[in-house]
């Protein structure tokens, strides 16, 4: 088969409904389901209510409502106006919270997530550490009472 034939095109859903398993699982294709809704926080508390998604679009040109969505829920990443170049960009992290994945890739947090940074520290044979804490002697007795008492 050519590769014209192993295309899904994007594919729109209207009148999606919580019974429909569209609207249940993670979403990885070309498909946009829409959901309609009556008032700001029936839609906050639709999204809240439901494990993290990785992805949240939001489709107005109203900052008010885009900043009201933005501060009161969470999602692994959020596109407004915008449904297909958010993985596009490089320079942001790509990835999801809770159930929908941990960590993120692209450019540096990318590099984070698959990177292991491992902590190492050394002493070396000679080390005053041991004069910072008790039992103190003589000597740190007489500098204690040059240094602060006079």
């Amino acid at each position: 088969k050519n590769d014209t034939e192993r295309k899904m095109p994007l594919t729109v859903v209207i009148d999606t409904n919580d019974v429909m398993t569209l609207m249940q699982q993670e979403i990885f294709g070309p498909i946009l389901p829409i959901m309609g809704y009556k008032d700001i926080q029936e839609v906050t508390q639709y999204i809240n209510a439901r494990p993290r998604p990785l992805s949240l679009y939001i489709f107005s040109f109203n900052h008010e409502f885009q900043k009201h969505i933005l501060q009161n829920t969470h999602a692994g990443g959020v596109c407004v106006n915008e449904a297909t170049f958010h993985v596009a960009c490089d320079d942001l992290p790509f990835g999801g919270v809770g159930a929908s994945g941990t960590g993120q890739y692209h450019g540096d947090e990318g590099f984070k997530t698959f990177s292991h940074a491992k902590s190492i520290f050394s002493r070396g044979r000679l080390t005053l550490a041991h004069l910072l804490f008790p039992p103190y002697g003589k000597m740190i007795h007489k500098l204690v009472y040059k240094l602060f008492i006079r």
